[in-house]
């Protein structure tokens, strides 16, 4: 069966201080696009990888590429003025046939087994989401001001890879942008069919905050 990757890597990094997108801050000498495409080549040496950046970015990635000689096989895609539309944009770039990934590229620390249970819970049911449970005190904020601590067993945290049969999110894709797609499961949910969620890794944060920075070079 045909695999592929959607890496979208459209981040400004605004949160993350500086001029330079956190999808090409080094951890450990290699820029954490890099170690992402490389996690999933580890899983899969065969799975195409489309990466999406946007259009401004791309002349710095491609001498990215050639300063750490960086030759792995991937095709570039055009970003959008969102996730959602730049998803659609790597969809441009792949058949409608086996199953498709999307990945957060500031996501490096994904394990390989968890890139294999979404995936292998995609081929069965069409649609796989990763999480983790929610350690932490949740409270809910009502209109008045006040809050109210909610259960936290009744939620979970979404990582990527979100993995979907490939017709399935092809044709999900084909609706118009509604602000409430927050994620790749909620447009796959909203075009009526339901997701199979996935244990996760903790690990596999998303790369936002100088903190997360540190923990990062940790990790690696």
């Amino acid at each position: 069966m045909h695999e592929s990757v959607i890496i979208v890597a459209g981040g400004k990094g605004l949160r993350m201080g500086g001029g330079l997108p956190k999808q090409f801050l080094p951890v450990r000498g290699l820029p954490v696009l890099m170690r992402t495409v490389n996690t999933f080549k580890r899983w899969n040496a065969d799975v195409e990888v489309v990466v999406v950046l946007p259009v401004e970015h791309q002349d710095y990635w491609r001498d990215l590429c050639r300063q750490y000689s960086f030759d792995v096989p991937h095709v570039v895609a055009d970003g959008g003025e969102t996730r959602f539309h730049s998803v659609r944009s790597g969809l441009s770039r792949l058949p409608s046939d086996g199953l498709i990934g999307v990945h957060d590229g500031v996501r490096p620390f994904v394990s390989t087994e968890v890139i294999a249970r979404c995936y292998a819970i995609a081929a069965e049911s069409g649609a796989a989401v990763p999480v983790v449970t929610v350690h932490e005190t949740l409270r809910r904020l009502d209109d008045d001001g006040k809050s109210v601590t909610v259960p936290r067993d009744g939620y979970r945290l979404v990582q990527t890879p979100q993995v979907f049969d490939a017709a399935l999110l092809h044709a999900a894709y084909g609706c118009d942008y509604c602000p409430s797609f927050t994620d790749d499961a909620s447009v796959v949910e909203a075009y009526g069919h339901p997701v199979r969620l996935v244990e996760g890794n903790r690990e596999n944060i998303k790369l936002t905050t100088p903190f997360d920075m540190i923990v990062a070079e940790a990790l690696v």
